[in-house]
């Protein structure tokens, strides 16, 4: 469940605002999220897992374990292991054993994985732009710092 019922919420606590911030928050992402993964179907026939973990090797050159892909994008091993096999398939990510241990993997982006993921990225960010074009620098600047402080606040509990 992702909200209560405003009017069980004391509103002198500032709780009710809080619980509205979120559903902005969740509603904004979603609608973000939802234009995002149909311009990466129409534009590139990906799909947004796909783009996930091709920018998570992208970022990490020399590979990743699929373990700490998996961490990395926080989603399950079995998740990750059948978008990398899709990958492998389209030639876009190649997977090796990792010297004495037969039991990892070790997977990272190949030239031709490279050229398309930097494609997408460079749209991506052009759409993010479009996106969240009504948000002016400064503002953009003070919510980024808000949210890095309100993560950096509870992560350390959880």
């Amino acid at each position: 469940m992702v909200s209560a019922p405003l009017s069980v919420i004391d509103a002198r606590s500032g709780d009710k605002e809080r619980l509205r911030l979120w559903i902005r928050m969740l509603r904004t992402t979603r609608i973000v999220e939802g234009e995002l993964r149909e311009r990466l179907k129409r534009g590139f026939d990906t799909t947004l897992p796909r783009f996930d973990v091709m920018s998570a090797l992208h970022r990490e050159r020399e590979g990743m374990l699929m373990s700490d892909l998996s961490r990395f994008l926080l989603v399950s091993n079995g998740n990750v292991t059948g978008i990398v096999d899709r990958l492998v398939a389209d030639g876009y990510v190649a997977r090796a054993k990792r010297d004495g241990d037969k039991r990892t993997s070790v997977v990272r982006l190949t030239p031709a994985g490279v050229e398309a993921f930097e494609k997408m990225a460079a749209a991506h960010e052009r759409w993010i732009a479009e996106l969240l074009g009504g948000v002016d620098t400064a503002e953009v600047h003070h919510l980024s710092e808000m949210l890095h402080a309100f993560r950096s606040n509870w992560e350390g509990e959880h």
